[in-house]
């Protein structure tokens, strides 16, 4: 699996949730302007409701695009297999055999992505398996969090 298509997974998911938002945006903000919307008395606050949510919206775009730039801008290096886990990292854990795979990415931690029939998990530095898998090597064990009198894990595969 090549980190190049983890990546376009990764910045279609974001562009497809930037058009999502920023079209919720723009309904929240004509919600907040309609006619319709005007207060009928001191208590009715749907306007100013509906002007928050537009806000809060706008923010999220914003965010998603940043995001988007990030990882347009992202290096993906190809390193050696002794090099440790970095930002742009495609990392495998190996667990009795069954793999799982993880891309550490500047933001949108959590989003899960299919590429190549595998299931990708992007993990920010930030995160605990994130801050975890950092500087880590080929071979090495990594213990996952909250996993209760798990066995550690291997790291088999850094791409």
């Amino acid at each position: 699996m090549k980190k190049s298509a983890v990546r376009e997974k990764i910045l279609s998911q974001l562009r497809a949730d930037l058009l999502l938002q920023t079209t919720a945006a723009h309904t929240a903000r004509d919600e907040a302007i309609s006619e319709e919307s005007r207060p009928e008395n001191q208590y009715d606050t749907h306007s100013q409701e509906a002007a928050y949510l537009a806000e809060g919206q706008a923010r999220l775009a914003a965010e998603i695009a940043e995001s988007i730039t990030l990882y347009e801008s992202l290096n993906l290096p190809d390193l050696p297999a002794a090099s440790p886990v970095a930002l742009g990292a495609l990392v495998a854990l190996d667990d009795r055999g069954r793999q799982s795979w993880f891309f550490i990415g500047p933001r949108g931690g959590g989003l899960e992505l299919q590429v190549e029939g595998r299931n990708v998990l992007v993990l920010t530095p930030q995160s605990p398996l994130g801050r975890e898998l950092m500087g880590k090597r080929v071979d090495d064990l990594v213990r996952l969090p909250n996993r209760v009198n798990g066995a550690p894990q291997r790291i088999t595969l850094v791409v």
